[in-house]
């Protein structure tokens, strides 16, 4: 089973975020799917919110691209830890484009259940991103 549920948050990953194929996320992720991160608060639940979230990053980041550093999984949970790089080329949380290359690292785990990812903790380095935007100093 941990062999599953690393290949569903590789497809995540791979076919969702770096393929830019929203619909994999109905096939992927629970009517439910809940998705837990501190720099985005009030999230709502389900496949059409992370289409959205997606959405919103990649029209900020259009070339926006995620590297799998390591993916490890256990029972129902499965750990990534990843870094994405883009350029800042859209509105992002109400800053204008920089036209500033990001690279920024995280961490995610996810909760698999019933062979679909039914809740995700995600952890940004949020504060490295800024810096690198110019929003706030080095």
């Amino acid at each position: 089973m941990s062999e599953a549920n690393k290949h569903l948050v590789r497809r995540l990953i791979m076919e969702g975020w770096n393929g830019r194929n929203f619909a994999v996320i109905d096939e992927l992720c629970s009517d439910n799917f809940t998705m837990n991160d501190p720099s985005a608060p009030h999230l709502a639940n389900g496949p059409e919110a992370a289409k959205a979230y997606i959405g919103a990053l990649v029209a900020a980041f259009p070339d926006l691209h995620m590297q799998v550093h390591d993916l490890f999984a256990e029972a129902d949970r499965v750990s990534l830890r990843w870094s994405a790089e883009g350029t800042h080329q859209g509105e992002f949380n109400g800053i204008p484009p920089t036209n500033r290359r990001i690279c920024v690292a995280g961490q995610a785990i996810y909760r698999i259940a019933n062979g679909r990812i039914e809740e995700d903790w995600i952890i940004v380095d949020t504060y490295g991103m800024l810096q690198q935007l110019g929003v706030i100093p080095d």
